[in-house]
């Protein structure tokens, strides 16, 4: 008889049967508090009424219409849709089924549209697990051990970590620059450097939220070298960080925008946005798959545009996160081994350290297992997996924040 995969470990033990807003409930019939969201993927809880009655009517007309054969209507909508959120003058779409498919379209595009070999990525990065994607990313080594050789042209500077470097941000921020400035100089020529790719807040890497002038910093030396600066917005767009995207918090213009997770509240779907004269400069041939822009994945995603306009929940994400964090923080005044707890909206990291300050990630597994065992559904990340975060659905009222702080609050005396 066969089974899954042993190397799939699970971070709860929980045999989920059905989901309903920002609860699971396992095939025992318990109920759990669930703040993963499907690691930041189902935006609009388990499950939303909405979504399942778009994906109910669109399976019983079109599943699958592959996308370079024939076009369909829910696939020419979601894009002129997205054309309402999207940053201004990134008006041509490319779809795909995951994060990492996306990452690997907006490497080719970039290299591609400017002629040049080298990408810049940042020190904690999460791009994804395929060759190019695992090759940019830096957030631990578990993502690209024994993988080797990895893909060529990719260059690791500074990402403004404060809390890692016991700097402030504006400390931080400035050596992260300027350290990119040496990289410029001494490992990739501006010449030679088709784009940086930067995620607003590191997921894997410990959930830690970029600075204005960091990624200020970023625009203005893309601009001046002619380098494309490529925001990775998989986990944090679609309203999670308490802004449509993530990098609405620090007021800059990517040159292209990666979107997956939230996007169809479940459903594979993923996608890159440029402005129409960029996307132009991808070979022929360079696009393409078989279940991109699945018919079915566009129409969840277009009942999911509905729901996060129609019930608020981008003002939502930053009203409750600002209570989560509030609670957290408060949490954490109590709780020595809690070294720090950031990030934006309803995106938050808790690290754990021991006495020296250090990362302690076998109290943050602790944590994290006293937390499921109570009820409340969390994962950790970092790269040393000292970090707990919590990434709600967008959905999540006051009552069930506050539900979450007190069951979180309880996970904590287990440290």
């Amino acid at each position: 008889m066969a089974e899954l995969s042993p190397v799939l470990k699970q971070a709860t033990p929980v045999l989920a049967e059905r989901g309903e807003g920002v609860y699971l409930y396992g095939e025992d019939g318990r109920r759990y508090l669930d703040f993963t969201a499907g690691i930041g993927v189902t935006s609009t809880g388990h499950c939303h009424p909405r979504v399942v009655e778009a994906v109910r009517e669109q399976a019983g007309k079109l599943i699958h219409g592959q996308y370079t054969t024939v076009r369909h209507r829910p696939l020419l909508t979601l894009a002129e849709r997205l054309g309402e959120v999207l940053p201004p003058g990134l008006d041509s779409l490319f779809f795909m089924n995951s994060g990492s498919e996306s990452v690997e379209a907006a490497l080719r595009l970039s290299r591609h549209a400017t002629g040049r070999a080298n990408v810049v990525v940042f020190h904690g990065s999460f791009h994804g697990r395929t060759i190019g994607a695992a090759s940019m990313t830096t957030s631990g080594t578990k993502f690209r051990a024994g993988f080797a050789p990895l893909m060529g042209g990719v260059v690791v500077s500074p990402f403004p970590t404060a809390y890692r470097y016991g700097w402030s941000e504006e400390e931080a921020t400035r050596f992260a620059l300027r350290e990119l400035d040496y990289t410029l100089q001494t490992m990739s020529a501006p010449a030679e450097t088709a784009a940086f790719f930067v995620e607003p807040v590191l997921g894997e890497g410990g959930y830690v939220p970029a600075t204005e002038k960091f990624l200020r910093g970023l625009r203005e030396r893309a601009d001046r070298h002619g380098i494309l600066l490529v925001i990775d917005e998989v986990q944090t767009g679609f309203g999670r960080t308490g802004r449509f995207w993530g990098h609405d918090h620090f007021g800059v213009r990517p040159d292209v925008l990666i979107t997956a997770k939230g996007l169809a509240s479940g459903f594979p779907l993923s996608a890159i946005a440029a402005p129409k004269a960029l996307m132009a400069k991808a070979w022929p041939g360079s696009q393409g798959g078989t279940y991109g822009g699945n018919a079915v994945a566009c129409a969840a995603a277009l009942a999911t545009l509905d729901v996060v306009r129609d019930e608020g929940l981008v003002e939502n994400a930053a009203t409750q996160g600002a209570r989560l964090r509030e609670g957290l923080a408060k949490v954490a005044a109590d709780a020595p081994a809690i070294g720090d707890v950031r990030g934006l909206g309803l995106m938050l990291g808790n690290e754990f350290v021991d006495r020296d300050g250090e990362p302690d990630p076998a109290a943050a597994a602790r944590v994290q297992q006293a937390a499921a065992a109570a009820g409340l559904l969390l994962l950790t990340c970092g790269a040393a997996g000292n970090v707990v975060r919590m990434i709600p659905p967008l959905v999540v009222n006051a009552d069930q924040i506050d539900e979450g702080i007190t069951l979180w609050r309880q996970a904590v005396t287990h440290v």
